[in-house]
């Protein structure tokens, strides 16, 4: 009955079809061409709003960085030039309209005109043919011009706040001060990462605006500037005095440099990663809710770059807590605890589900491991702890139906069983996005997924895809004209290119698929996923300089699971706080999609192919996305000329798989022959795991000892799957700092492990709480190492020569460096030295327990390089191969000229991990020969 009315209601409208564009959803038809239900074709979409839109985005990004002459003169020069467009075309039109070739006087009326000329209810500038086309381009250039002008202006007003006040200039003296705080979003965990020697305690990032500071000089002021506030855990007592030897001074400059720069992309590293459930729930900085006024006491820094959305970084003294002046609102107060129900409501489930539930309907990460941490971004599938706006498409959808449908007769989902009207259904629709807004924190990234959100309610209420681009693009432009600094916002550009490759790129590849006989949801799924993909990896790439393999088949086996767990954990959040039970039982049940959600990242992200490397920067992702171009274009010219039967053809898709298959699993034989790393028979490997230490020796097929497990977990694991090092009868860990051991956990990860073996020593004991934990967790036994001790594991021996255990003639390890543990090892005829990180007091005592030190073929270079080396002990040990670990770019210097030129000298071939990466050593003696897993691409080779 609905569409009968709406065909007449066309009919009566002389055929205009857009009544019927109005109602009816659109497909494709066996040319890709996209149609109407009805079958007639759907004209172009409006691009009218695009232009301006990213113009705007543009010139935001660009005014972020420069200083405010040049914007407010630009601002000038475009709004000039807008008006003298419009102007311009007003005096061609007045023109027109007084010309005698208008008609105008000669008695000639609207119904007399010819067929190319306006018709009833059309703009003059919207008049067919060369003149109309014209006009029309000239009215779009003008508008793009003052859209660029209000984004300037913008621009201008926003980051006039950040200088405004007393509080940039005490940031640019490092004062201290009183400041009163009103916190603008969620705290967010800092976790705790190895810096050199030792390791930065976990911590809290509070978003504020400073409404009162109170200088030490006594003089109050009232104002309203953006900061950061910084408030690290209590770490007194956790470093030996060896260690506040090594570290002193470090935490000055650089640190501020380290930490205080990263908002700009909204990166503070603020993830749980290494950060232990007890001391992540319950830390008084990460219970603040929005709203909320505290009073600090501390020092304030500057930003780092310019352009960040902050003023200053106010640092807290660790363990300090914070002093709320002011609660929080009411309807923070009412998010908070809506938030804090499902969190309790996910207590008893498994340690995956209690992490991922939460992130997945709200966006809340607090729980997520490193480790899960890592395997999601290996697999691209980080945007599913995101707020984004596919959380809210999934509850409309739920409300609504399938998109096209919210308007005729047969309307699906919940409103119309529930009697809802199609106009409650929308008002309903709205209620929905505005609770999303206020529970998930009316922030920009949340306010974009709103934005995106209402994007597809348009669609699902309209069924019209010509109306989404427009609705995109008018999303885009007013988003930045409020929050300027999404401009540069990562997440932002990430979450626009996928719903525009969404709206453009996937029908056209889903029809090209239907074409060739993929079922209709399978090349729905796969266009959608492909699509987001092409256009989001080389901004992936800028970020991470890795491109994923296997983050399109991951992305299509996670979505089977995603609606179901969002839907069910929506459920539980809305009747947590009336039912705690029942909303229990709905997270169990949610449990299970989550959980397949989590094997799904960890399959893909322990396969050894996952990802390549590739140039990271805005080099390397302009290389991507040309070549990305290129593909798609090579693809689409054989789809349609002479290669169509060959791409359809059953054998080239088989040998498309088989090859992409080979590439993401990576066999060792092939991978082999193939690259010529690892070359075959390796004795030695030293890992390139950055600014740390990850030593392998074989022992046999698939097996080896780990000396050292680096500061990265997902480096060290990388490692030793590239080796095919399945079982590790031992793990030597030769001291506690950070950068020898905080990889552990990817050591450790599915392969089996016989012992785990330390120093005596056992500072910094935070570190050694670290180790003895991983390897309960386990079952790993843990013991000392001992002077004197003699092991063997297939063709490799070694004898611990370092530290000395209790009273005797030699000097007792002042602190973790020199107490190392030193292996004399030799494999297969290949003898070598391993001595941690001895520094040279501890070298010469070592020389004088060892008169009889024998020469080495391989020396693990102390230290990573750096300056402190013994040269008598050089001379004794005349190595023939010296290795260094060291990451690139490191703030030490290591590895240091004079150590390099020392080595050489004496006939040593240096390699090092920074610019040769991973270091493989076989043969021995004349046969020696050490093998680089990249070419040498920097000085010092």
């Amino acid at each position: 009955m609905i569409r009968a009315a709406v065909r007449a209601a066309s009919e009566s409208n002389g055929g205009d079809q857009e009544v019927v564009l109005a109602c009816e959803p659109r497909r494709a038809d066996a040319t890709g061409r996209r149609v109407q239900a009805s079958g007639r074709p759907e004209g172009p979409a409006d691009l009218r709003l695009v232009p301006p839109a990213l113009a705007a985005w543009a010139a935001t990004g660009v005014a972020l960085g420069d200083s405010g002459e040049w914007t407010v003169l630009a601002l000038t020069l475009c709004a000039v030039a807008a008006v003298g467009v419009l102007g311009a075309e007003a005096l061609r039109a007045r023109r027109l309209r007084r010309s005698p070739r208008s008609g105008r006087g000669r008695g000639r009326s609207d119904t007399a005109r010819p067929s190319g000329a306006m018709g009833p209810g059309r703009s003059g500038l919207m008049r067919p043919g060369p003149a109309g086309v014209m006009r029309s381009g000239r009215v779009a250039v003008a508008m793009t011009l003052l859209c660029t002008a209000a984004a300037l202006g913008s621009t201008a007003l926003h980051t006039a706040d950040l200088y405004r006040g007393p509080v940039p200039a005490l940031a640019r003296e490092y004062a201290r001060a009183t400041a009163e705080l009103e916190v603008t979003a969620d705290p967010r965990p800092i976790r705790a990462r190895a810096a050199g020697a030792r390791i930065l305690p976990p911590g809290t990032a509070v978003e504020a605006d400073v409404v009162e500071v109170t200088t030490s000089a006594g003089q109050v002021t009232e104002t309203r500037t953006p900061v950061l506030l910084l408030a690290r855990e209590a770490d007194a007592g956790r470093a030996g005095k060896g260690e506040r030897r090594a570290d002193a001074g470090r935490a000055g400059k650089g640190e501020r440099r380290a930490d205080a720069g990263r908002e700009g992309r909204g990166e503070y590293q603020v993830d749980a990663e290494g950060v232990e459930r007890g001391e992540r729930e319950s830390s008084p900085w990460r219970a603040l809710l929005p709203s909320t006024r505290l009073r600090v006491d501390a020092r304030l820094a500057p930003p780092m770059r310019d352009g960040d959305r902050i003023a200053a970084v106010i640092r807290v003294p660790g363990g300090q807590a914070p002093r709320v002046v002011q609660g929080p609102s009411a309807l923070q107060r009412t998010a908070g605890k809506l938030r804090a129900g499902l969190r309790a409501a996910t207590e008893g489930l498994t340690p995956d589900a209690r992490a991922l539930l939460p992130g997945l309907v709200v966006g809340d990460t607090g729980r997520v491991t490193e480790e899960l941490d890592e395997a999601f971004r290996a697999t691209d599938l980080t945007h599913l702890l995101a707020v984004s706006g596919s959380n809210l498409t999934i509850v409309l959808i739920l409300l609504t139906g399938p998109p096209g449908r919210a308007m005729r007769a047969e309307r699906g989902g919940l409103a119309p069983r529930l009697g809802i009207s199609l106009r409650g259904t929308a008002l309903l629709g709205g209620a929905l996005t505005l609770a999303f807004v206020v529970v998930c924190r009316p922030d920009p990234s949340v306010l974009r997924a709103a934005a995106c959100g209402l994007i597809v309610l348009v669609a699902v209420g309209t069924g019209r895809r010509r109306s989404l681009i427009p609705a995109l693009a008018a999303a885009v432009l007013l988003l930045v004209l409020y929050d300027p600094w999404l401009a540069r916002s990562y997440g932002f550009a990430l979450s626009v290119l996928a719903t525009g490759a969404l709206l453009t790129l996937a029908p056209g590849w889903s029809a090209a698929l239907r074409r060739r006989r993929v079922p209709g949801r399978v090349a729905d799924a796969l266009a959608a996923a492909l699509a987001a993909q092409a256009v989001c990896a080389p901004v992936v790439a800028v970020l991470a300089a890795r491109v994923s393999l296997v983050a399109v088949p991951c992305n299509l086996l996670a979505e089977l699971a995603v609606a179901p767990a969002t839907v069910l954990g929506f459920a539980a959040l809305a009747l947590a706080p009336v039912s705690l039970p029942l909303a229990k039982g709905l997270c169990w049940v949610a449990s299970w999609p989550v959980e397949w959600i989590a094997e799904v990242a960890r399959r893909g992200a322990a396969l050894p192919g996952a990802g390549v490397d590739w140039p990271g920067g805005w080099r390397g992702g302009a290389l991507l996305a040309g070549a990305t171009v290129c593909g798609v274009v090579l693809v689409g010219r054989l789809a349609r000329g002479s290669g169509r039967r060959v791409l359809g053809h059953p054998a080239t898709v088989g040998v498309c798989a088989l090859l992409f298959l080979f590439a993401v699993v990576r066999p060792a034989p092939l991978t082999r022959v193939i690259s010529g790393w690892p070359p075959p028979g390796w004795r030695l490997v030293m890992c390139d795991v950055g600014q740390g230490d990850a030593t392998v020796l074989a022992t046999g097929p698939g097996e080896a000892v780990l000396v050292d497990a680096g500061p990265d977990p997902a480096l060290v694991d990388r490692c030793l799957s590239a080796l095919g090092v399945t079982r590790i009868p031992l793990v030597l860990l030769t001291h506690f700092h950070a950068d020898h051991v905080t990889g552990l956990p990817g050591a450790l990860r599915g392969r089996e492990v016989g012992l785990i073996q330390t120093t005596p020593l056992e500072v910094p004991q935070e570190r050694a709480e670290f180790v003895k934990a991983e390897a309960a967790a386990r079952d790993v036994p843990v013991v000392r190492a001992v002077a004197g001790e003699r092991r063997r594991a297939g063709p490799l021996r070694w004898r611990v020569v370092w530290p000395p255990v209790g009273p005797g003639p030699h000097p007792q390890p002042e602190g973790p460096n020199d107490a190392s543990v030193t292996l004399l090892a030799e494999v297969a005829g290949l003898k070598l030295l391993l001595p941690g990180d001895l520094e040279p007091p501890a070298q010469q005592a070592l020389l004088r327990a060892l008169p009889r030190l024998p020469t080495v073929d391989v020396l693990k270079v102390a230290h990573h390089g750096s300056a402190y080396q013994d040269p008598e002990l050089m001379r004794r040990l005349d190595p023939r191969l010296a290795l260094i670990s060291a990451g690139r770019d490191n703030e030490y210097g290591h590895p240091a000229p004079g150590t390099l030129a020392a080595l050489r000298s004496r006939g040593a071939l240096v390699l090092r991990t920074d610019v040769h990466g991973s270091v493989a050593v076989t043969g021995t003696g004349p046969d020696l020969h050490a093998t680089p897993s990249k070419e040498d691409n920097g000085p010092g080779g």
